[in-house]
């Protein structure tokens, strides 16, 4: 009998020692499961523009349709032929259909204009070749000494290959994110956890600044929840 109420008392004593235990683990696990710190990563690129889409307008005015038209393909030929010669591709450009507006027919404005025809087309380059175009504008001024008249010059710049860039430039935001966690980490005298919630990222490109279309600014910002251990 003494020998049972000593192995009961043994066993109780162990369970009383096993329940302290898990009781603390329990407390402690509550205490530390709220416990994280949330930080950015940010990786930035400044790239050239690999793709650029150039728009070029022009037109003619007077009162003869037949001689108009003749005018506007005169007008066309000369911009198309400016393009090849500053190294683009016949295949690159594209010319729109004119467009004809007669002032006479319209109800509002005034008619007293010494003109009544209006025609006029766009010309459109597509290309990579970002350096040609670049420097074709800055001598497009050589087609108003050929009698051409611009109503309209705007290109367009793109990084087309930014999707081969995104996954390099989200592993370094994710590195810089977690060199962020570790920081913060040790400061507060913790160690750092698992990954508890990760977004995709924000990608973002812009124009380096509005003189430089040309020059694009790559951003990737992600957001990361760490948890924190003692």
């Amino acid at each position: 009998m003494k020998e049972n109420r000593l192995l009961a008392a043994a066993l109780m004593a162990v369970g009383i020692i096993c329940l302290g235990w898990f009781i603390k683990a329990g407390i402690d696990n509550f205490a530390n499961k709220d416990r994280h710190v949330t930080v950015k990563g940010l990786a930035e690129r400044e790239v050239p523009a690999d793709k650029v889409t150039w728009s070029i307008g022009t037109k003619v005015t007077g009162n003869d349709l037949p001689t108009l038209y003749e005018g506007i393909n005169i007008q066309t030929d000369k911009i198309k032929k400016f393009l090849t010669q500053n190294g683009l591709d016949a295949k690159e450009i594209t010319v729109n259909p004119p467009s004809i507006s007669d002032l006479e027919a319209r109800e509002w404005g005034e008619n007293n204009k010494n003109f009544r025809y209006i025609i006029s087309t766009t010309i459109t380059v597509a290309t990579n070749k970002v350096d040609q175009v670049n420097k074709a504008i800055f001598k497009q001024a050589e087609l108003l000494k050929q009698g051409v008249a611009i109503e309209n010059s705007d290109a367009q710049y793109e990084y087309a290959s930014f999707q081969q860039m995104k996954p390099e430039m989200m592993s370094e935001a994710i590195k810089n994110a977690q060199k962020t966690a570790e920081q913060f980490a040790e400061a507060s005298n913790a160690r750092l956890g698992e990954i508890q919630t990760a977004g995709q990222g924000q990608f973002e490109i812009d124009n380096r600044d509005q003189n430089t279309p040309y020059i694009k600014k790559l951003r990737v910002v992600t957001t990361i929840t760490y948890s924190l251990k003692d």
